[in-house]
């Protein structure tokens, strides 16, 4: 099992910006001191290269993103300043992702330390996403004829609208969200299954939905992998989530997600999505409990 990072790339955000990048490093952080894992396990990720990319994003849009010819509206719409480390950190969130799907075929489970960013359409980015990691690893994998069917769970807080819109036509590469309702985004996308929940759902209904609805993705998308976007902030201290899960309901809803997986044979490649607690500590504490989930469920 292998965890990909690429949090030593450090975004210039201006003070008081509202994305706790910092999450990432100190999620590294805890997990090279778990007795889970060791060196061996931690990989800096590699960028994904153009060809890469192109499969889920449109020609026009990558050369703005690389060359910062973003327009203020575009920047604005993601979120995040331009910058050369802005880029390279997108590049390689992507490629953390596509690598983990690989490490999954062979060894059963890989982790991005980051990505689940399913915001990003094909010809623009938004909330804070540049580039659509899931889209892209699910396509580059459909291209080399690594899979046949896969299949995308998103439990994210918020609807992987990105996601959906750039995968709509394939049926080969099945698309689940399950969300907050009247959460961002506002305007949603057709997932292949879509599972809105009220605010302050909290941890029973939570479960018995995803329960159903993973039971139903099984049956509908005959997957051969399964991109598991994590996600910490359907949580009850998360300044954008309103779903009220404590921290032992996101810990079942992961056993969940990876006893589906264990019980059809399937490898899982997992990334974190979003998190923003107002304890940051919290939104590591929700990552960290992810990963050794899956380390003693995997290895």
């Amino acid at each position: 099992m292998k965890l990909y990072y690429a949090d030593h790339f450090v975004l210039p955000l201006p003070p008081g910006h509202r994305f706790p990048m910092e999450k990432y490093a100190r999620l590294r952080q805890r997990l090279q001191v778990s007795p889970l894992f060791g060196p061996e396990d931690f990989c800096e990720a590699l960028a994904a290269s153009d060809t890469e990319l192109l499969r889920a994003h449109d020609a026009g849009y990558l050369q703005r993103v690389i060359q910062g010819r973003l327009d203020a509206q575009e920047a604005r719409r993601i979120g995040f300043p331009w910058s050369p480390a802005m880029v390279e950190r997108s590049r390689r969130s992507a490629g953390a992702t596509l690598a983990a799907c690989r490490t999954a075929l062979v060894e059963g489970c890989g982790v991005n330390l980051a990505g689940g960013t399913h915001h990003a359409f094909r010809d623009h980015g938004e909330g804070f996403c540049v580039f659509n990691d899931a889209a892209v690893a699910a396509l580059n994998l459909r291209a080399s004829g690594q899979v046949e069917r896969l299949a995308i769970i998103d439990c994210d807080v918020h609807q992987g609208n990105g996601t959906a819109a750039i995968l709509a036509q394939r049926p080969d590469c099945y698309t689940f969200s399950i969300h907050g309702a009247r959460n961002y985004p506002f305007e949603k996308q057709q997932s292949d299954l879509d599972v809105e929940l009220p605010d302050g759902t909290g941890d029973d209904a939570y479960l018995d939905a995803l329960q159903q609805a993973l039971a139903q993705v099984m049956q509908a998308a005959a997957p051969q992998l399964l991109i598991y976007l994590a996600g910490a902030d359907p949580y009850a201290g998360d300044r954008l989530g309103r779903l009220q899960l404590s921290k032992a309901g996101l810990a079942a809803r992961d056993q969940l997600v990876f006893d589906t997986a264990r019980q059809h044979g399937l490898p899982i490649a997992i990334a974190m999505a979003g998190g923003y607690g107002r304890q940051i500590d919290d939104t590591v504490d929700i990552h960290v409990q992810t990963v050794e989930t899956a380390g003693r469920m995997f290895r």
